[in-house]
């Protein structure tokens, strides 16, 4: 009777055997032809598992699972970060309602994208397909935000400057009119 162990990864299998069956006692390693991709992955484990697809479904998402996505949109556009060195943070209450906005119309944009009223996906891989027009339009709204937030304050610091510019210039054509009509 042999004893196997199974550690499965994308692209490796490892099968370790006792020394009745593997002469060595080493584990041997096994490559995969090709990698799953991981709509193909999850599919696999979940049957594995004995989940059919009808009981787990990726889409829609539950609404604790969009809450934790306004949560970290918050977390992301509040605290500091690359995006915010790069565009400035916003305070929590702009950043709330603003992370609110950003994942109301990516789920919106997502549930058009399949054309029904986000009733869950036939498949896992229609599922995942999905889940994928969500994120990115989570990430794309994000910068969206941010961008256009930074390109309103950078307009609200110019605008200042501009005056005084305004200002500056006029005083000098005053003092060269001065100049001139002495």
């Amino acid at each position: 009777m042999a004893d196997t162990t199974t550690n499965e990864s994308p692209a490796t299998v490892e099968i370790s055997h006792s020394d009745e069956t593997h002469q060595q006692g080493q584990p041997q390693q096994q490559e995969l032809q090709q990698p799953q991709s991981s709509a193909e992955n999850l599919t696999s484990k979940l049957e594995k598992m004995n989940i059919s697809s009808s009981s787990f479904s990726i889409w829609p998402p539950t609404q604790r699972t969009r809450e934790a996505v306004v949560n970290r949109l918050i977390e992301t556009l509040s605290t500091p970060s690359v995006l915010s060195k790069r565009y400035g943070s916003m305070l929590p209450e702009e950043a709330s309602s603003t992370a609110k906005t950003i994942e109301e119309e990516a789920y919106n944009v997502a549930v058009d994208s399949v054309g029904d009223s986000g009733s869950a996906s036939s498949s896992i891989d229609e599922g995942i397909e999905i889940l994928q027009v969500y994120s990115k339009e989570i990430s794309k709204k994000m910068l969206e935000a941010v961008k256009s937030r930074a390109s309103a304050s950078a307009d609200a610091d110019a605008a200042p400057q501009s005056d005084r510019a305004t200002v500056a210039s006029e005083d000098v054509s005053s003092s060269i009119d001065n100049e001139s009509s002495t």
